[in-house]
Parts: structure tokens; C-alpha cells; sequence
């Protein structure tokens, strides 16, 4: 990984009260993928790009560093839902969509719960629990319960790949009932 030692991507934030959107920051995190491609210039697959480096990196969460930077600047709070892909925006339901009702956070109750070893859905529900029952106690626990589970070293990948899978929506009969 010859180069810039950071990657930087495009993330959502908290729903502006202005606009009714979600606002786009750029995310800082360090490099821990090559970008080695296929004879046909598409990205190859995590598992294969992930370098030996940047295993180390991920597995000791030292990568997520960097977004300090965004902490700093008002991007992201220490505690709250993680920052997803802007591609996944229009494949969230109502509910899911409740997580950009606070910044996002360098670490959050999904990832003292599995991390990425959880389903979609059970990090989107426990996302929207944060955002609906925030408290400084509840943030200094979730605090507590992130240096353990960094230590441990648990839930870094999910079960079917060496990061998360692509989030491609809740079928219709998956997605939650509101309630009143």
C-alpha cells in the first residue's frame, strides 16, 4: 500500500433540519485495502484486497483513528450509529432511516452487540434503539463496552466475508410493522 496512508469516502451524517437530507461528510479512516483490480477494472473482492497490514489494522480497530479528525470537526460524535455507505440511502425504510436523526458515531450499541458478525436488520434495530433512548450513562457504557470488544477482537468480520456484506434493503415481509 504504497502512497496515502488514508482512505477517505463519502459518508451520510445526521438529517439536516434545513434540507430534510441526510448531509454528506467525507469519512477518514487508514488504508488497510489495496485497490488491485480484475482484467476487466472492477475492484476485487475485500477478502482478496485486504492486506496482511490492514488485517491488524481492522482487527485492533486502530483503522477508525483517524475519524477523531471528523469527531473534531463536528462530522460524527464518539457515540452513535455508525456511518454507512451513501449508496445504501434509498434501500432504507422508514425505521432504519430513524438512525440519521443523530450524528454518527465512531462506535455505537451495534457494535458492542456483534459488531459486523449481526444481520443488517439487527444493527439497523439496534441503531434506531440508540437514537430513541440516548443518555450520557448509556454512551459511557457503550464507551466501556467498546475498549472489551476491541480487545476481544470479536465480530470484526461476518460470517460470509472478511468485512460486512453489500446491505440491499429488508424485503417488504422483513421490515418492521410501525407502530403508533
Amino acid at each position: 500500500m504504497r502512497g496515502n496512508p488514508f482512505f477517505t469516502q463519502l459518508r451520510p451524517g445526521k438529517i439536516s433540519k434545513k434540507t430534510g437530507e441526510e448531509r454528506i461528510f467525507r469519512l477518514i479512516k487508514f488504508r488497510t485495502m489495496n485497490n488491485r483490480r480484475d482484467k476487466d477494472g472492477n475492484l476485487l473482492p475485500d477478502e482478496v484486497r485486504l492486506t496482511k497490514y490492514g488485517r491488524f489494522l481492522r482487527s485492533t480497530s486502530l483503522d477508525e483513528l483517524p475519524e477523531l479528525i471528523n469527531i473534531f470537526i463536528g462530522d460524527m460524535a464518539l457515540v452513535g450509529p455508525r456511518p454507512l455507505l451513501v449508496q445504501y440511502l434509498p434501500l432504507y425504510n422508514e425505521k432504519q432511516r430513524r438512525r440519521h436523526s443523530v450524528r454518527p458515531g465512531l462506535t455505537g450499541l451495534a457494535q458492542v452487540n456483534g459488531r459486523n458478525a449481526i444481520s443488517w436488520e439487527a444493527r439497523f434495530d439496534l441503531d434506531v434503539q440508540y437514537t430513541e433512548h440516548i443518555t450520557f450513562f448509556g454512551d459511557v457504557k457503550i464507551l466501556i463496552d467498546t475498549v472489551k470488544a476491541v480487545f476481544k477482537r470479536e465480530g470484526i468480520s461476518s460470517a460470509t466475508s472478511e468485512t460486512m456484506e453489500a446491505f440491499r434493503g429488508t424485503a417488504a415481509e422483513e421490515a418492521p410493522a410501525e407502530s403508533n
